[in-house]
């Protein structure tokens, strides 16, 4: 069976500047198996099924996948597989909202004139992390444990715990340290102020160890910054919008937008861009 494919620059601020993500359209008759081993080929940090929805409320289902394992919820894959659904042809229910259905529920998808946004998932954990957690966190990042001005779990399904450092140039200076096989997965988001004035008022690193002796960082991260902005409107960091930049360590330029409306409701809000399409065989 033929069906059709999507490679979906996201975050970026230019074409091939942002985090790649795969998504293949009209995946009914495709078992979890057949996804999980797609996405292991393909490489990408995510891959992303499209099917017809169970929820009636929703536009489209969508299942989430890394090299490894099936996510509830993640934030490029959200804004990448509405892009590709929109582009396909995709009507919605309600003018200019999508509603995804994933594992974590619905997701509300707001288009405008410029970029998609979604709203943030309520967190599964959040709170301050134990110090042993921390130890690992400092160990990891091979930082002074002291270099941590504030942390807290912000999981909304990757599993992430949130370290702030002093500075945007402290985020960009760890060197984190694979650590050995057998280690326990830790998903780590490194953030740190930049400095008024700049292209953008955070600095955001993601730090993933799988668990199995490797070591992953990712480009552009919006699972992390949804949990991380409402981490940072919650402390009082944060008021009203912000820009956040992620992937300069990579060679990208990530940005994204996040703001929180008179609601309280957190929206992350990206550039989204087919750079490749095509179809799947199988």
């Amino acid at each position: 069976m033929t069906r059709p494919f999507r490679l979906v620059d996201v975050f970026g601020t230019d074409p091939l500047t942002g985090n790649p993500l795969a998504v293949i359209a009209n995946a009914e008759g495709l078992s979890g198996e057949d996804m999980q081993r797609m996405a292991n080929w393909l490489d990408f940090a995510e891959t992303t099924f499209l099917l017809q929805p169970d929820d009636t409320a929703a536009d489209y289902f969508v299942r989430i996948f890394t090299r490894e394992r099936e996510l509830p919820f993640a934030g490029h894959p959200t804004l990448g597989s509405a892009h590709a659904w929109l582009e396909a042809g995709g009507q919605p229910k309600q003018d200019g909202v999508v509603v995804q259905q994933c594992g974590v529920g619905l997701v509300t998808i707001r288009r405008d004139e410029e970029r998609l946004s979604f709203a943030a998932p309520k967190l599964l954990r959040r709170g301050a992390p134990d110090e042993a957690d921390l130890m690992r966190v400092a160990d990891l990042l091979r930082i002074d444990r002291g270099a941590i001005v504030d942390a807290s779990w912000a999981d909304n399904g990757p599993g992430w715990l949130a370290v702030m450092l002093e500075s945007a140039d402290a985020v960009l200076a760890v060197e984190p340290v694979c650590p050995p096989a057998g280690s326990e997965r830790l998903n780590v988001g490194v953030v740190g102020p930049h400095r008024p004035g700049g292209v953008a008022s955070f600095e955001v690193r993601a730090i993933i160890s799988p668990g199995h002796g490797s070591l992953l960082e990712d480009p552009v991260t919006g699972s992390l910054n949804a949990s991380v902005g409402q981490w940072l409107f919650a402390s009082g960091r944060a008021s009203g919008s912000y820009v956040a930049a992620q992937g300069a360590r990579l060679g990208r330029t990530g940005r994204i937008h996040v703001s929180q409306d008179d609601a309280g409701q957190v929206w992350v809000a990206g550039a989204t861009r087919t750079l490749f399409s095509g179809s799947v065989q199988g």
